[in-house]
């Protein structure tokens, strides 16, 4: 699930808000300092085989550097030693900002595969409980449906409850790049929905594929489906803090730096995701034109001015989401601040009619899609404002394809 989901949880914000100290000590004490223990992982071990290995009896480049640097390395091989490459670390390859999409789908197809191949041991390990077996086989089948056809894998990471990130459309060749941000119970196991799939990250993200090419059949666009952080687990400490956020706008920022060309970015940050492009707005590249946020708790700051970006924000909510109801503010760490839709944040408010609750946002026929549609072409004249004031499109001037300096 992408999102908080039920009236009775707001009760469970107010209680949080009202214990603010006791949960900010737990935050910054004993609590972080147990769920921040972790020990080596998969991809650690990939990049670590990485930063000893070599290719043709040279050292191969730093795994942190910068994603420029990583581009020339990789423009610099043959076909041949790539994919070498993406078959020797495909953990450290497949999650590499710098490295060809192509190759980056290519490697986690191989770490995909790995993957699904040990989880498949373990359905069958009678060292495990029943529910874990039962969820190793989850996960499995999970592994086997990011494999399947010609699906671009960008990201991955098994390590946990997962991380993942898709690609619709062609990467490298988009005029338009549009990048989805999801919210809380995000992972693995929740990235692709058959109930309600509008409602996850890749419903989401194909919706607004096929919207994007409605509104403009001649503009080629690409959409991230981007689950690779780790979002918060429900309603809880994490949820109601800026922990998570902070550590996923790190890795927003790192992929957004990675991304080929020089296209137009957008963001379309749904729940706590708009929480994490809130904390990420200040570092974000130029090439990011527009934040559009959806049933927001808040951005972490007073107003949209604070964000220190020169990107358009814009921000909507459906009159039947239960989020309203969530109070606006920031208490000893807890909650996230104003009200993106409220007129003294000063974002460009959108209709979202017909959006239907907290996670409707995305789905066909509403006014929440078609303006997320039109904000990723770049048809600024043509988005519905949620006012007669048309104050939503001040300073616009027509269609934009080409990115900002």
């Amino acid at each position: 699930m992408t999102s908080f989901d039920t009236s009775p949880q707001l009760n469970v914000w107010r209680a949080l808000l009202a214990l603010a100290v006791v949960f900010v000590m737990l935050a910054t004490t004993g609590w972080t300092a147990v769920h921040s223990k972790r020990g080596s992982t998969a991809l650690q071990a990939s990049l670590s085989a990485w930063e000893h290995g070599h290719l043709h009896g040279h050292r191969l480049p730093d795994p942190e550097a910068g994603p420029s640097r990583l581009t020339r390395f990789f423009a610099s091989l043959s076909a041949q030693d790539r994919g070498r490459l993406a078959h020797r670390y495909p953990l450290a390859v497949g999650n590499m900002n710098g490295a060809p999409a192509e190759l980056r789908y290519q490697a986690n197809r191989i770490a995909l595969d790995q993957a699904r191949k040990a989880d498949l041991q373990r359905m069958h390990d009678s060292r495990l409980s029943p529910g874990g077996q039962q969820d190793a086989g989850r996960r499995m089948h999970r592994y086997a449906a990011l494999m399947t056809g010609d699906r671009q894998i960008l990201s991955f990471d098994p390590e946990g409850s997962g991380r993942v990130a898709e690609v619709f459309g062609d990467l490298s060749k988009a005029q338009r790049i549009s990048v989805v941000v999801p919210g809380v119970d995000t992972d693995l196991l929740t990235f692709q929905k058959t109930y309600r799939p509008y409602s996850a990250p890749v419903g989401m993200a194909q919706s607004l594929y096929a919207a994007e090419h409605t509104a403009s059949p001649s503009t080629r666009t690409a959409v991230i489906a981007w689950a690779d952080y780790t979002a918060p687990s429900g309603l809880g400490v994490d949820a109601a803090t800026a922990m998570r956020a902070e550590e996923g706008a790190v890795r927003l920022n790192a992929l957004l730096r990675g991304l080929p060309g020089g296209s137009p970015v957008s963001l379309f940050c749904h729940s706590y995701g708009s929480v994490v492009c809130g904390v990420a707005a200040r570092s974000l590249p130029h090439r990011v034109a527009d934040i559009a946020v959806a049933a927001s708790p808040g951005m972490r700051v007073r107003n949209a001015a604070h964000l220190g970006t020169p990107a358009r924000v814009w921000a909507m909510r459906d009159a039947t989401d239960w989020i309203q109801d969530v109070p606006y503010l920031e208490l000893g760490g807890l909650g996230h601040g104003a009200d993106p839709v409220s007129s003294a944040f000063g974002a460009r408010v959108l209709s979202a009619q017909g959006a239907k609750g907290h996670a409707g946002y995305f789905e066909p026929g509403t006014d929440s899609l078609t303006n997320f549609a039109e904000i990723g072409v770049g048809a600024y004249d043509s988005v519905r404002c949620a006012h007669d004031d048309d104050a939503c499109r001040a300073g616009l001037s027509g269609t934009v394809t080409a990115g900002r300096a």
